[in-house]
């Protein structure tokens, strides 16, 4: 360099000049969107942006997130097209295949792999998934509330394609934080083996890491709503307590406990026998089976004799994940719990697990009846599969979590809710 000639420095400099220039310009016309040097500077390459070749791009989502009808009406005529349908699916060999390299699987899909803030690594959480098809919501799902000081285990039903369950081994292979579970269940719809399949997930996380603050549980088609620091911030406030639904039982619902069931044909079926009381007189309250817990509730359900009775009890009867939890968070002396009093029933609208639209709860707007507007995507077993008009109510709303989503039918949904939590995450660092 010391050899060049007068003329060149000159021209090297006045280059370089230039090029001082239009960074300053970029960075500038960065700030216009909110975005600090720092950001840019550091984060850019987790943001998710239009390059990343997602079919979902040319949705204009924020215009979605704020509601906009032309929007989602354009939204709406996309995924009804066969082209649209068409590139969306992706198959369970694709995942198998992208994590044969799992630095490179890392970085393309853009996961956080390092703590977001200080806050956030001194509470790390610890997540049961129980997962039996569709593998991309899954995979998508899982990038949403990754972080490296958390934990996870992921139990995916006996039953699933084998497609199914190599794709999810593969990917959970790439994260030393990830985990599938040491005894998986073949899962039977309201049955005890739905509850087993999380309680087998939860001695797995409970035996495998001391530091973790919360557990929380979820399905495959569930997304989050908030940012893994908002979810943080959330449970901090709880100070020690639990968050779930836990009420008086329906007087329709009350035979599911009075009366004992077994599996017969792959269904749960009533055998014409009464039931003896709860043991130790507990009473029974009516919730559902998405629960965020502090680690002592959990070490109550491995170590309290109570509890231990209850399971014992509850594998003969119908739908136990829709009362087992909800009524260990009513039993005196459990870490987080709340007495068993009336006055201390909390309903799933309340509680800050999981956003469930129930079609019959459903109604226009101003109706004095409705829980909730209507669904704007469609319906399977009456809950809402939300699209992308579901998502300006859905962000307001205080859950951590929404249920359902479906990748293969309105993946736009998903990918906005993505970009906008993304995009909140990283600017929650400046």
């Amino acid at each position: 360099m010391r050899y060049l000639k007068r003329g060149c420095w000159l021209q090297l400099f006045k280059f370089s000049a230039v090029l001082g220039s239009l960074w300053i310009l970029f960075l500038l016309s960065q700030l216009k969107t909110g975005e600090s040097p720092a950001y840019i500077l550091k984060y850019r390459w987790l943001v998710y942006t239009d390059e990343d070749e997602s079919p979902e791009k040319v949705c204009n989502c924020s215009a979605i997130l704020q509601g906009e009808k032309e929007a989602l009406l354009e939204a709406k005529l996309l995924t009804i097209t066969n082209n649209f349908q068409k590139v969306i699916q992706i198959p369970d060999e694709y995942y198998i295949n992208a994590t044969q390299d799992c630095r490179k699987f890392q970085k393309s899909r853009k996961y956080i792999t390092f703590p977001l803030s200080k806050e956030e690594e001194d509470f790390p959480l610890a997540y049961s998934m129980v997962v039996h098809h569709k593998v991309q919501n899954f995979e998508r799902l899982l990038r949403a509330i990754y972080a490296p000081q958390n934990i996870y285990c992921v139990h995916v039903d006996k039953k699933a394609q084998a497609s199914v369950f190599a794709a999810i081994k593969a990917i959970t292979s790439c994260f030393s934080n990830v985990f599938m579970v040491s005894k998986a269940m073949n899962v039977v719809y309201t049955g005890w083996t739905r509850v087993q399949a999380d309680l087998n997930c939860m001695a797995d996380l409970y035996n495998t890491s001391t530091t973790w603050k919360y557990f929380i549980n979820l399905c495959g088609q569930d997304f989050p709503l908030k940012t893994n620091l908002e979810i943080v911030q959330a449970l901090r406030a709880l100070k020690g307590g639990n968050s779930l639904e836990s009420e008086e039982m329906p007087q329709g619902k009350k035979g599911r406990v009075s009366n004992a069931h077994r599996v017969v044909d792959g269904k749960v079926q009533p055998i014409g026998k009464t039931k003896d009381p709860a043991p130790f007189n507990l009473p029974i309250l009516s919730g559902n089976a998405y629960i965020v817990v502090n680690r002592g509730y959990v070490r109550s359900v491995f170590e309290d004799k109570r509890i231990q009775a209850l399971i014992e009890w509850a594998k003969d009867t119908y739908s136990p994940d829709e009362f087992l939890w909800a009524t260990i968070q009513r039993i005196p002396g459990v870490p987080g719990s709340t007495w068993p009093n009336r006055k201390f029933d909390m309903t799933d609208m309340n509680a800050i697990v999981r956003m469930v639209k129930w079609q019959w709860h459903e109604g226009s707007e101003g109706s004095l009846q409705a829980v909730y507007p209507e669904c704007k995507g469609h319906h399977v077993k009456s809950v809402c599969v939300y699209g992308a008009g579901d998502l300006q109510w859905l962000i307001e709303q205080h859950h951590l979590f929404a249920n359902k989503f479906d990748a293969d039918r309105d993946p736009i949904a998903i990918y906005c809710l993505e970009k906008y939590l993304r995009h909140k995450a990283l600017t929650e660092l400046v």
